[in-house]
């Protein structure tokens, strides 16, 4: 009984979660899912972590583009575009924060 519990509750949270990012045709990307420390990441770590921010942001700026298309063609509404614009794009500004200060960081230790 608790394994066919645990599936149902897993299947209630993907069905909940797997309509959130997809609206009218455009899908919220992923935002990484991790940024180094700064206290122990390499160069290449690093490295590795702007150019996957370089390609989240490529993403959401596709996304957002997505969203206006649909709304020009009134397939959602101005208000809805841009309340999930602006989700997206706060959400872009935080993980670029995130980065930024471990960025730093990282340069003060002589990395």
């Amino acid at each position: 009984m608790r394994r066919h519990t645990l599936w149902v509750a897993f299947a209630m949270v993907a069905g909940c979660l797997s309509g959130l990012p997809a609206v009218a045709g455009c899908n919220l990307p992923p935002a990484p899912s991790k940024v180094p420390e700064a206290a122990t990441a390499t160069e290449e770590e690093m490295i590795a972590a702007m150019q996957t921010l370089k390609h989240y942001n490529v993403d959401v700026t596709n996304y957002c583009k997505c969203l206006e298309f649909e709304s020009s063609q009134s397939r959602l509404s101005r208000d809805e575009q841009e309340r999930l614009h602006n989700s997206a794009i706060d959400g872009l500004k935080t993980i670029a924060d995130k980065f930024n200060e471990q960025v730093r960081l990282f340069k003060a230790k002589g990395g």
